[in-house]
């Protein structure tokens, strides 16, 4: 009876001790990630397998790196030199992600702080060696979109054997100092003035120019009736007019005058 129960706490612990020992015998591997297994007393990282979603067995003395597949952001504030000397403030957004297939040589030439090593550094270097060549006043205005264009594009050609994909650099704010800043605005507000009176003046030369026009028109016209008008056709007009009023049933009394042209003055008998 004595050995039976001896027998029974041995399998209670050995049991206790086996499940303690498969407690850490797997991970998760979260949605949106990828994993890459490593055998610590193997081979080390196993090359050629990328491991997907879902949770994945193996002994406590091994481990499993995790790496985020999603488009992911970071913010970085950089203080770079513009090609004339003066100190930028930026503050630029990135976009960028891991590239799948390529994990397991991520994990063995960099590692999960591939951001940090490489991604972050080659940001900034792009940065000042892009804005570098540009004016503060390019920069605040109307070259942004194009200093970004300029800095993804070295950025991936820097990052292109680091197995290391970047969609998009973003320059969200940019900080002059306060002299340049003012400078800038003076003369966009100058610029804006010096715009709004050129199209004063356009409008203006535009309404004379259509006046002008009217007038020729009108002078036009005159010079074509006056020529068509002659003392004959005047006196002939005159003639049917009389006619008409001698027509006419309303009492009236006509004289004819001696005027050059010829024609009657008629008077209503009717007026007082």
């Amino acid at each position: 009876m004595k050995n039976r129960w001896s027998n029974l706490g041995l399998m209670i612990l050995m049991g206790a001790i086996l499940m303690s020992g498969l407690v850490g015998c797997g991970t998760q591997i979260p949605s949106g990630h990828r994993g890459v297994f490593y055998y610590k007393f193997g081979d080390g990282t196993e090359m050629g397998k990328i491991y997907p979603e879902g949770f994945l067995f193996h002994f406590p003395w091994n481990n499993v790196f995790l790496y985020k597949i999603q488009l992911d952001e970071r913010k970085e504030d950089l203080r770079v030199l513009s090609a004339d000397g003066a100190t930028i403030g930026l503050e630029v957004s990135i976009w960028y992600r891991p590239i799948v297939d390529k994990l397991d040589s991520l994990q063995v030439t960099i590692g999960p702080q591939f951001f940090d090593i490489a991604v972050a550094p080659a940001l900034r270097g792009q940065a000042r060696s892009v804005i570098g060549r540009y004016k503060p006043e390019e920069l605040y205005s109307t070259k942004r979109e194009i200093i970004a264009s300029e800095i993804l594009h070295g950025m991936r050609e820097q990052l292109k054997d680091k197995y290391v994909t970047v969609e998009n650099v973003i320059i969200r704010d940019v900080g002059l100092p306060q002299k340049i800043s003012e400078a800038i605005n003076a003369k966009l507000e100058a610029d804006q003035e010096s715009q709004k009176m050129q199209f004063i003046l356009t409008k203006e030369k535009q309404e004379a120019e259509r006046k002008r026009i009217e007038a020729q028109g009108i002078a036009d016209f005159q010079k074509i009736v006056a020529s068509g008008v002659t003392p004959s056709l005047l006196t002939w007009k005159g003639i049917e007019a009389t006619q008409k009023l001698a027509e006419s049933p309303n009492t009236k009394v006509i004289v004819i005058g001696n005027s050059k042209n010829g024609l009657p003055v008629i008077l209503d008998a009717t007026e007082k």
